[in-house]
């Protein structure tokens, strides 16, 4: 297992979560995804969708919030932050290269569900030679899970 997350982030909803870290060495979790997207950022890199991206960034914050220390004691690793979450199926191109541009230091994920069909934007951004080209220039480094 590459890192924890659940569908629509359930593994951090308080239930699970206790459940995940009452028997965290166990079940060999060493990485889990802190769903926490930071609003003012995101804010300055998208348009509309106000209320939705508000509540779910109050919502990602509270559970991550409350997430983050047992993390920490249990020596779990995790990104600073997930970038996307927010989106709700909107990650494209633009919104990308406007998060590189903007990208704070330290490791963040790109959230996405990218697929040949619905979902054919998201894909198109991760595929994207502008996008690639971008990252090399920034001198980022693409990393997975079990780099962190």
């Amino acid at each position: 297992m590459d890192h924890v997350n659940g569908h629509l982030h359930l593994h951090l909803h308080p239930t699970v979560f206790r459940i995940l870290m009452e028997d965290a060495t166990g079940l060999g979790i060493e990485r889990m995804r802190l769903t926490f997207d930071p609003f003012l950022l995101n804010l300055s890199l998208a348009h509309g969708h106000w209320v939705y991206r508000a509540l779910h960034a109050l919502i990602y914050h509270y559970l991550s919030a409350k997430a983050r220390p047992w993390l920490k004691r249990r020596g779990i690793h995790h990104t600073r932050f997930v970038f996307g979450l927010l989106q709700n199926a909107r990650v494209d191109e633009a919104y990308v290269s406007r998060l590189l541009a903007h990208l704070p230091a330290g490791d963040s994920e790109l959230y996405s569900h990218p697929s040949l069909d619905e979902f054919k934007n998201e894909l198109d951004a991760l595929v994207s030679p502008r996008v690639r080209s971008q990252v090399d220039s920034l001198g980022i480094e693409l990393i997975c899970y079990q780099d962190l």
